[in-house]
């Protein structure tokens, strides 16, 4: 009997939380947030999704994602050694920053490895890799040089991923053989007026009177590979006939710097990252073939985020091995040398200097691997989760390299320890492929709308209750649960090793707090809720920060014991 008061009492507690003003309905009823009309809202399986609803999925995160075979791990196995070799024996990083460019005899041993196909099918000249295998080969570089992973990865991560991910079997058989053997690729998006707003980008191309070429005009600025890629991924405005109105809309191609008419500036002189090709492209009356439209004319916004969206897991891998090599040096410096007649790993501050470094790339590593098993078992909302990763890894990486020069003191700050190279390297992290800021937003008014979409469809039951008891009694439950300070039905506990049952209620219970945050935002601000940055900032936060515990889990229970690399480490 109390159950069923408690029911009805919450029932009529959403009715009167749902209860918006005609502004506040208007603006929860975003065209971004609504479903189309007679669906649902949206279902995802996405563990930073539905923490914005308070919920707790847990399918892509318990079990931690396993997408390797055992042929699978066998390739990796015989990949990662000469890899790793040919970075210590080979790659001279210190020489690469200095001459601010790649040595010749590394770049066509790279091309001889196979370093530019990874994941470009056998029959098509590549290694035919999976995104996990792409990302432990990926940590390798990280490790060694972020300068030559750049060039790697705007080659193959962004540079050609276009055409693997939306390339007609004609363009991927024209071009992706090219780009394993020898021509470098490049992704051409930010202009001068435009960098993180894609969408404002003025290069543009018009159609021929034939319809069968396109000509392309305009500039490209901080392009990775500008001035040495032969096939490039360009992106224009084109006029686009939309209910019988032209408009403009962004169009991805495919460029080749043979068509004639692309040129590229000078070798820019950065701040890190220095030995990789950065430059501007011009492209003056370019003729393009209209077969050469990527992804379907108007679409390019769409093709242009679906490859940064795929490709930010590698971004977090590479990071990893960044952090695990400066840890490594700082803990060698530490168990080495003495201070007051002991050794500095002795004292209290340095292990906790080192403890908290050890940390945060394990929860890198975590998140990189999380990302890529999922993508690689089929999951296809992963872009919130990519874009947190990208987003923890790099603050991450300056956070432990700034730690490692701590703890080195002085040789720390000299050139000759290399981590003042890799500093620099890594502030460009926060900036490209989405300004750190800019994602977090995006992960802030994604989860917000997505939370949005599952408030409509309560306010729509309401309107037919009869029809739909079992959403309104599973809502009035939760609701009255969270009102009388019941914990969640949600539980981790069966996921998690004993020893982390404390940590899995508290991220339950905290994950209810958030739902209830966002609906609160949502009410108050309805479609304003765009502009407040500072909420939306610290929503993201709090998604980003509720992510590693099924790495930790399984950590504790399904492997050996400890040793002194990363337990879950990819061989």
């Amino acid at each position: 009997m109390q159950g069923t008061k408690i029911i009805r009492c919450a029932s009529r507690c959403v009715r009167r939380e749902l209860s918006l003003s005609p502004s506040g309905r208007r603006a929860l009823a975003t065209e971004a947030a609504r479903p189309e009309a007679g669906r649902g809202a949206r279902q995802s399986a996405s563990f930073t999704l539905n923490l914005f609803r308070g919920h707790v999925e847990t399918a892509q995160v318990f079990p931690f994602p396993e997408p390797l075979t055992e042929d699978q791990r066998q390739t990796l196995a015989e990949l990662v050694p000469p890899v790793e070799k040919f970075f210590e024996e080979v790659n001279d990083p210190t020489k690469n920053d200095a001459e601010s460019q790649i040595e010749a005899g590394t770049l066509s041993g790279l091309w001889e490895l196979g370093a530019f196909g990874l994941q470009v099918p056998v029959e098509l000249g590549g290694l035919g890799l999976n995104n996990t295998q792409y990302a432990r080969l990926v940590e390798v570089v990280g490790a060694h040089d972020l300068g030559v992973g750049i060039t790697l990865g705007a080659h193959q991560s962004i540079g050609f991923k276009g055409i693997l991910l939306f390339g007609s079997e004609e363009q991927r058989a024209r071009y992706l053989p090219r780009v394993t053997g020898g021509e470098y690729a490049a992704f051409c998006l930010t202009e001068p007026s435009s960098g993180s707003d894609a969408g404002s980008i003025k290069t543009r191309a018009v159609p021929t009177p034939d319809g069968q070429h396109y000509i392309l005009n305009g500039s490209k600025i901080w392009i990775s590979n500008g001035g040495i890629a032969e096939i490039m991924t360009v992106f224009a405005q084109t006029p686009v006939e939309r209910d019988g109105k032209t408009i403009d809309k962004v169009t991805a191609f495919i460029v080749e710097r043979g068509f004639g008419g692309v040129s590229s500036g000078p070798p820019e002189s950065k701040m890190g990252i220095r030995c990789s090709n950065t430059t501007e492209v011009y492209y003056e009356d370019v003729r393009v073939p209209a077969a050469n439209v990527l992804g379907g004319l108007g679409n390019g916004f769409k093709v242009a985020m679906n490859i940064l969206n795929n490709g930010r897991f590698g971004m977090a891998a590479a990071l990893a091995g960044t952090q695990r090599a400066a840890l490594r040096q700082a803990a060698e410096h530490a168990a080495t040398r003495e201070q007051f007649g002991r050794r500095l790993c002795d004292f209290g501050g340095v292990q906790e200097k080192l403890a908290r470094m050890a940390l945060l790339q394990y929860v890198t590593e975590s998140l990189a691997y999380m990302v890529s098993g999922n993508m690689d078992c089929g999951a296809q909302d992963y872009h919130l989760e990519a874009a947190i990763s990208k987003v923890f890894a790099s603050d991450s990486a300056w956070a432990v390299v700034d730690e490692a020069i701590q703890v080195l003191g002085g040789m720390g700050f000299m050139k000759s320890a290399g981590l003042e190279r890799v500093l620099r390297d890594l502030r460009i992290f926060r900036i490209f492929e989405g300004t750190n800021d800019i994602l977090r937003l995006f992960v802030a008014l994604t989860g917000i709308q997505f939370a949005g979409s599952h408030l409509q469809e309560l306010q729509r039951a309401f309107k037919n209750p009869t029809a739909n008891l079992g959403l309104i009694f599973s809502e009035a439950g939760r609701r009255a649960g969270r009102a009388v300070g019941l914990a969640p039905a949600a539980t981790l506990e069966p996921h998690v090793a004993p020893a982390l049952a404390p940590a899995a209620r508290e991220l339950v219970r905290a994950s209810a707090h958030v739902g209830a945050v966002v609906e609160l935002a949502l009410r108050k601000y309805g479609r304003r809720v765009v502009d407040e940055q500072l909420l939306l900032n610290r929503s993201a936060a709090r998604s980003a920060t509720r992510r590693a515990a099924s790495r930790a889990r399984r950590s504790t229970s399904d492997l050996p014991p400890p040793t002194p690399a990363p337990p879950t480490s990819y061989l």
